[in-house]
């Protein structure tokens, strides 16, 4: 039994139009799921991947409109890497970031691997990394992406979780989530320690998690530019059943078993106060929706539909840019 890599990464924005216009417009993905919190029907939840929303591609985003702003710092998952074919592929986007007026590093290492960090308008931290060693091929290119394909965004990258204690997060990734120690780099803070790789299932950019330990820093605020949790991929409904006894059999507080109707999910928190999920592969985003239009309506799960004339009244419309 063992997870395959990184099923999706959920957010946080204040602004789900200028959300949706930034994603789709500047970095050329494509929205596969309109739909709403369910916790939260009053809010928007915004799946962005490729051109069917496979798993490992998904970056989604709880709409919050009067989220403050997030104050960094540990307990936090600190960015969200994208895969790109390669080098030459990150050369085209610090040139795409410029033209838009994003605001970006400059190319370099980390892990080994040359990559591009940026920030979205509301200060979500993202870097671009290439492919080159990904072992999960599970990406397929959205044709009207306003990116050239040879340089579009493939799916997710590795996470890097902050924490003030790395033992205690790193021994629940390899004692109960069966990752694996492959690498480590330096930290950016001279007085800090390496940051840890960690990679499970074929390994590579698809299924990693960089564990960065800072002592100098307090506690994040979580607010608009901020990573809710991270979900990591479980093939069938089989494993998700023998990862539930697992997980609570280690003593952890879970979610229980949880129906999100295109996938399914367990939810608990590592001693650091991240938010870990486990979800399926399937059953997927077309289960209710024709592919070839994923993401053009507001799509409620079964559950839902009775009450959709009341959550659509509470709704802002996405295909009006709004303002700053």
């Amino acid at each position: 039994m063992e997870l395959t890599g990184i099923h999706h990464v959920s957010a946080l924005t204040a602004n789900a139009p200028r959300n949706y216009d930034f994603y789709t417009n500047t970095m050329g993905l494509r929205l596969v799921k309109k739909t709403v919190n369910q916790d939260d029907t009053s809010s928007y939840h915004l799946f962005y991947g490729d051109e069917i929303g496979n798993p490992g591609t998904e970056l989604t985003f709880f709409d919050l409109p009067h989220a403050g702003q997030t104050r960094p710092g540990v307990s936090s998952i600190s960015a969200i890497s994208l895969r790109v074919p390669d080098r030459e592929a990150l050369q085209y986007w610090k040139e795409r970031l410029e033209e838009h007026g994003v605001e970006h590093d400059t190319i370099q290492s980390r892990a080994g691997r040359d990559t591009l960090a940026f920030r979205d308008f509301e200060g979500q931290r993202l870097i671009l990394v290439p492919d080159d060693d990904n072992q999960i091929i599970d990406s397929t290119p959205w044709e009207e992406s306003p990116v050239p394909s040879k340089y579009g965004i493939r799916g997710l990258g590795p996470v890097t979780l902050t924490v003030s204690n790395a033992e205690m997060t790193t021994r629940v990734l390899t004692e109960v989530l069966g990752f694996r120690l492959v690498n480590q780099y330096p930290s950016p803070h001279s007085s800090q320690p390496d940051i840890l790789v960690y990679a499970t299932g074929a390994g590579g950019t698809g299924a990693e998690v960089h564990v960065e330990e800072r002592t100098d820093l307090p506690h994040e605020r979580l607010g608009r530019g901020g990573v809710h949790h991270v979900a990591f991929r479980v093939p069938n409904v089989t494993e998700y059943n023998e990862w539930l006894r697992r997980i609570e059999t280690a003593g952890f507080r879970t979610s229980g078993p949880v129906d999100r109707f295109y996938f399914r999910s367990i939810y608990f928190r590592e001693p650091n106060g991240i938010l870990f999920e486990l979800a399926t592969d399937g059953p997927g985003f077309a289960t209710d929706e024709d592919p070839e239009h994923l993401g053009e309506k507001l799509a409620l799960p079964p559950f839902l539909e009775p009450h959709r004339a009341s959550i659509e009244a509470k709704l802002r419309p996405l295909d009006t840019k709004a303002s700053d």
